[in-house]
């Protein structure tokens, strides 16, 4: 994995807005992390993608947190791979068609 220190702006929303002393209403909010049925999401390491690009595409495909997506891509550049995603078949598809469109290579397979 190559880094690239250009300037880059992303946006992205992490999590619902709260008002200070205001808490969310947790039966409204999507908790879904996916997990517990039997695949896996599997990402492998490249040249070409800079650390801000997965970061971004994996927040974005898995809904996972920013500390989350930071780690899991130190583990492909460091590890050569990480798991990404847990989930049934069709969700970890979609995870990881969402996740090739930067060029990645990923894997769907049964845990």
């Amino acid at each position: 994995m190559t880094l690239n220190f250009e300037f880059v702006t992303i946006s992205m929303t992490l999590a619902p807005a709260v008002r200070p002393g205001v808490l969310p209403d947790l039966e409204e909010m999507d908790t879904s992390r996916g997990g517990g049925e039997g695949w896996v999401v599997v990402v492998y390491n490249n040249d070409h993608n800079t650390y801000l690009e997965v970061i971004s595409i994996l927040i974005q495909a898995t809904g996972c947190t920013l500390d989350e997506a930071e780690i899991e891509t130190w583990e492909v550049d460091h590890l050569g791979q990480s798991t990404v995603h847990h989930g049934g078949q069709e969700e970890c598809e979609r995870v990881a068609g969402v996740i090739r469109t930067i060029g990645i290579q990923v894997e769907v397979k049964e845990e």
